[in-house]
C-alpha cells in the first residue's frame, strides 16, 4: 500500500508538469512584440468639486442696487456625479517593462455642487454640464509578465479641455437662476493601477486611476453661487476597461 500511494504521487507530479509544460502563454494579438501599438478604452467616472469658500461665504447676496437676492449660507457641498468616456490609446514601448501612452477621451460629466441655506426653502443644487476632452501623457511602469496576467502602475499629466460648456447659457437668467462654470481648459496629475490580461486576438487591461486638477478650475463671476467661493479643485476617479 505505501508503494502504491509513492507510485501515485509520483505519477500526479509528472502530470501536472506535463500539463503546465502544455500551457503556453496568450499571444495578446502580438501588442507587446511592437514598440508601437494602438487600442481603444471605455471609462466610467466619478467626479467631485474640492471646495474652497471665501472668509465671508455665508453672508447674503446683494445685487448691485442692494437689494438681496439669497439669504445667508450654512454651507456648500459636492456629491460625487457618475460620468463616461471613451477614447482611443496609443503606446510606444520604451523598454520591456516601461512605456509612455496617452489615451485621449470624450467625458460625458455632470457635476454638481449643493447650496443650504438658514432658510431650508432657498436650498438649491447647482449642475456644471461639461463635455470635454481629456488629453493624457503617462508612463506605465510594468512587473514581468506571470502566464497570461501582468501588473502596472501609470501616472502622468492630463489636459482638459471643455468643449460643450453652457458659457453663455445664462445670460438672460435672473441672478438667482446663474449657473456655475469651470474655466475652459485645465491641467491635472493622475495616478493609477491595473493590470494586462493576455487573450489570443487582445489584451484587456482594467484599471483605476485617481486625477485632482491643478489650480482652480472655478470661472469667477458676480452671483450668488459663484461669489461665495474662492476655489474649486476637481477630483476624479476613473475605472477604465483597455482594449489593445
Amino acid at each position: 500500500m505505501i508503494i502504491n500511494r509513492y507510485l501515485l504521487v509520483v505519477v500526479l507530479i509528472f502530470s501536472s508538469n506535463l500539463l503546465f509544460a502544455q500551457h503556453v502563454p496568450a499571444w495578446g494579438g502580438g501588442a507587446d512584440q511592437q514598440d508601437l501599438s494602438f487600442g481603444f478604452s471605455f471609462t466610467y467616472v466619478s467626479t467631485d468639486f474640492k471646495i474652497v469658500n471665501q472668509p465671508n461665504f455665508r453672508d447674503p447676496f446683494l445685487d448691485e442696487n442692494g437689494v438681496q437676492v439669497k439669504g445667508p449660507l450654512n454651507s456648500i457641498s459636492s456629491k460625487s456625479s457618475p460620468a463616461f468616456g471613451v477614447g482611443f490609446l496609443t503606446r510606444y514601448r520604451i523598454t520591456e517593462h516601461l512605456e509612455v501612452r496617452t489615451t485621449p477621451s470624450l467625458i460625458f460629466a455632470d457635476r454638481a455642487l449643493h447650496y443650504s441655506y438658514v432658510d431650508p426653502s432657498e436650498d438649491v443644487d447647482k449642475k456644471v454640464q461639461t463635455t470635454s476632452v481629456d488629453i493624457p501623457l503617462q508612463l506605465k511602469l510594468k512587473s514581468d509578465r506571470l502566464g497570461d496576467f501582468r501588473a502596472y502602475v501609470v501616472g502622468g499629466l492630463k489636459y482638459t479641455q471643455a468643449i460643450g460648456s453652457k458659457k453663455n447659457s445664462d445670460a438672460n437668467l435672473d441672478l438667482s437662476e446663474k449657473l456655475v462654470k469651470n474655466v475652459g481648459g485645465f491641467a491635472s496629475y493622475e495616478a493609477g493601477v491595473g493590470c494586462d490580461i493576455y487573450f489570443e486576438f487582445f489584451k484587456l487591461s482594467p484599471e483605476i486611476k485617481i486625477s485632482n486638477s491643478l489650480g482652480n478650475v472655478l470661472m469667477r463671476e458676480n452671483n450668488p453661487y459663484s461669489a461665495p467661493l474662492s476655489r474649486l479643485g476637481l477630483h476624479t476617479i476613473m475605472f477604465s476597461l483597455i482594449f489593445e
